[in-house]
């Protein structure tokens, strides 16, 4: 190597037994966020890779540009609760984004909660909001540095007032109000040893739900349902619209499937006092059920039972065996019914996604029928609000090439008229320059996959643009167009050509691409995305060591397990996050939610999947000329979903099989943070940060220039 790395302790007595067959873990010390060995490495690790980055001539521009182009108004969809409307604001660079409050929709703004004073590097974040039913109480969770686990606070509505009640161990929660306003459903694990800060990595299991009432102590709190015998289910808890109803969704891994419960709270003659008696109308996970409204007794919800693109069905409480259920929106053969709401009493506002573009639609909630298209561009959803007794519906648009654009729609009338509310724009970019066109491409065992690309209008295809492909396959979660300023300055000032390819695994088709890209087909999302950089290739937007591959969590897996299947594909791989031990990752914080996807080492059949594309176990040095592309791994050490174990044990098990490979001369690098976590609620100081590192290094590697 042309680098010197840090030379890890490997310690080869550790050997662990899958199913009869012998896999060494010399790295497992690593697993111990918290040692003082482990924070040496990562010390020595960011000593060799902080100066790298640090010597790219453009870093400057980089950092300089991407700062300016980020300093624009962002905004979210109004939203009213009680008398008043609340949304969230960032004037362009605050860390964290500023909710306020108004007295009506027009009317003067005031600031109701800002994030940005609870700390002074914004490394507090708010993570689930929840309004009392008459919006007079605000439940806010805050997360710091990142971590999933968050403290539930109160206060007043409108005036901001701070109320006392605090809530402690609580993580992937519901936030549920009672409607009479006088407490809330939530949910807490027990206690674990050095869960609050951050970094432990013990496993997330026995989920209990609580009621909490305003005004008392936590330790008075009624727990109300858990499943001792399950210790991996998971309590999702809803009040029905007519506050009459608790509706518990019981989910034990991240599959789209749940069992179904309910709760009579008007039939309690003690009140919230104990378990409660719910009643089961689901009791396997065979499907999802997710509630969206209710008349009566007379509940309808989204499902996909015997449905893989979702539909909508009722089901009655009084009578709720599965013979008696009803169908109120088919399934769609093509589009995906992505979410539903329901507005001014009758209708529902239902949102398609059509060869991964959002349609949005207005139905009937008596007969199910369609009533009114509200008309969009190419794009996405990204933002909506409207509840069931308003009249009105306010949803947000964007693309690659749209910041942001909210429109407020009356639905009270038979017209659907969208009017728009807020056009967000951007200063010292012209977008009529740039293009956004989405082609169909053959994988490997020929099915048709979609990607977007985004470029210059004139661009040449001579075979030598730099290229960022970004993907993530995994958890039925569709990768949309979206918008990013970072990914602007790659298109004008580093001559870039974006794409992103939507993959298997996703939801982008539904519960069949979701299932096409898991478990035991999980090699098709790696072929996916190994063909949309042979595809950039081959109709010549690019050339291998010109492609930018990139991915986080999920997609940095992605990125990873294809470095070492086609090292000779990408000239540089950017994986943020990712899950590289696939033999251990479900014992560690919430990984074994993810056994749905992936499946589980502890079973032989699995564990022989699980084997063939595990980041970490399958390293190898390239053969013949080939090196391994440019690498750099970047985690957080309050990252307590994915824990940087993940990413500490690869990088450290790459430097030691390529130590000797003299024809490695590209950099296999680490960047690990600091009061960061997985990458929701990260400041806007460290978002501008990370992202001039990682144009930094693509910057040295695939030899990019600047142009102004």
């Amino acid at each position: 190597m042309s680098f010197v790395y840090p030379s890890a302790r490997r310690d080869e007595s550790i050997v662990d037994d899958y199913n009869g067959e012998k896999i060494p873990d010399p790295y497992q010390w690593l697993e111990d966020p918290d040692s003082e060995e482990t924070k040496a490495f990562v010390d020595s690790q960011n000593d060799v890779t902080r100066p790298f980055l640090e010597s790219c001539p453009a870093r400057d521009k980089l950092y300089n540009r991407i700062k300016e182009m980020w300093d624009y108004p962002k905004y979210s969809c109004p939203y009213k609760r009680g008398k008043h409307y609340y949304y969230y604001h960032n004037t362009g660079l605050q860390n964290q984004s500023v909710l306020y409050v108004q007295d009506s929709v027009d009317g003067e703004p005031r600031i109701f909660l800002d994030p940005n004073l609870l700390s002074d590097d914004g490394t507090v974040s708010l993570s689930g909001t929840a309004f009392s039913e008459n919006g007079e109480i605000f439940a806010y969770g805050l997360s710091k540095s990142g971590s999933d686990w968050i403290t539930i606070k109160f206060r007043r509505a409108p005036s901001g007032e701070e109320l006392p009640d605090t809530l402690e161990k609580v993580k992937f929660s519901s936030m549920a109000w009672t409607h009479d306003h006088k407490g809330i459903f939530y949910n807490q694990f027990p206690e674990q040893e050095g869960e609050i800060k951050g970094t432990a990595t013990e496993s997330n299991i026995n989920q209990k739900l609580y009621y909490h009432r305003l005004g008392t102590d936590q330790s008075q709190d009624v727990l109300v349902a858990e499943f001792p015998d399950h210790p991996k289910w998971m309590i999702g808890a809803e009040v029905t619209d007519c506050g009459k109803f608790l509706i518990l969704e019981i989910r034990e891994g991240c599959d789209p499937v749940n069992r179904l419960y309910y709760v009579d709270l008007q039939a309690l003659p003690d009140g919230i006092n104990g378990l409660l008696p719910y009643v089961k109308i689901v009791d396997n996970f065979d499907a999802e059920y997710e509630y969206i409204t209710n008349e009566g007794t007379v509940c309808t919800f989204k499902t996909n039972l015997k449905s893989p693109n979702y539909k909508l069905i009722n089901i009655d409480l009084k009578n709720h065996d599965m013979e008696q259920w009803q169908t109120l929106v088919a399934e769609h053969t093509k589009d995906v019914l992505e979410w539903a709401a329901c507005v001014n009493k009758n209708k529902l506002i239902l949102c398609y996604l059509s060869d991964v573009k959002s349609q949005l639609y207005v139905h009937s909630l008596g007969d199910g029928a369609r009533v009114a298209t509200l008309p969009l561009d190419v794009g996405t959803i990204a933002g909506y609000s409207g509840k069931k007794e308003h009249t009105e519906i306010f949803y947000q648009f964007v693309s690659f090439l749209t910041p942001g654009i909210i429109y407020r729609c009356d639905v009270s009338t038979d017209e659907y008229k969208s009017q728009i509310f807020r056009d967000t724009k951007l200063k010292g970019f012209d977008f009529t320059q740039y293009e956004t066109k989405q082609v169909f491409y053959g994988s490997k065992d020929g099915t048709k996959v979609p990607m977007f690309i985004v470029h210059k209008k004139d661009v040449a295809l001579d075979g030598n643009n730099p290229v960022l492909l970004y993907g993530y396959g995994g958890f039925n979660i569709p990768i949309s167009p979206h918008f990013s300023v970072s990914r602007l300055v790659f298109l004008q000032n580093l001559g870039g050509v974006y794409a992103v390819a939507n993959i298997r695994g996703g939801g982008e088709y539904g519960e069949t691409w979701h299932k096409g890209g898991m478990l035991g087909n999980k090699q098709n999302v790696f072929d996916d995305f190994q063909a949309a950089a042979q595809y950039l290739i081959d109709n010549k937007y690019t050339c291998a060591k010109r492609i930018s591959i990139n991915g986080g969590s999920n997609g940095g897996l992605l990125v990873a397990a294809c470095a070492n299947q086609r090292p000779d594909l990408f000239g540089c791989c950017i994986a943020q996050v990712g899950v590289m031990d696939m033999l251990k990752f479900h014992k560690f914080t919430i990984g074994h939610a993810w056994t749905t996807d992936y499946g589980c080492s502890d079973k032989p059949d699995q564990y022989k999947w699980l084997i063939k594309y595990s980041p970490l176990h399958n390293i190898a040095v390239p053969s013949n000329d080939t090196q391994y592309p440019s690498i750099l791994l970047l985690t957080g050490d309050h990252d307590d979903r994915v824990v940087p174990l993940h990413s500490l044990k690869y990088i450290a098990q790459m430097h030691h099989v390529m130590r000797d490979c003299s024809k490695q001369t590209n950099p296999l690098m680490i960047r690990v943070d600091t009061k960061s976590g997985h990458g929701a609620g990260k400041p806007t100081t460290k978002i501008i940060e990370e992202l001039t590192d990682i144009y930094s290094f693509m910057y040295k590697t695939v030899g990019l220039s600047w142009r102004d």
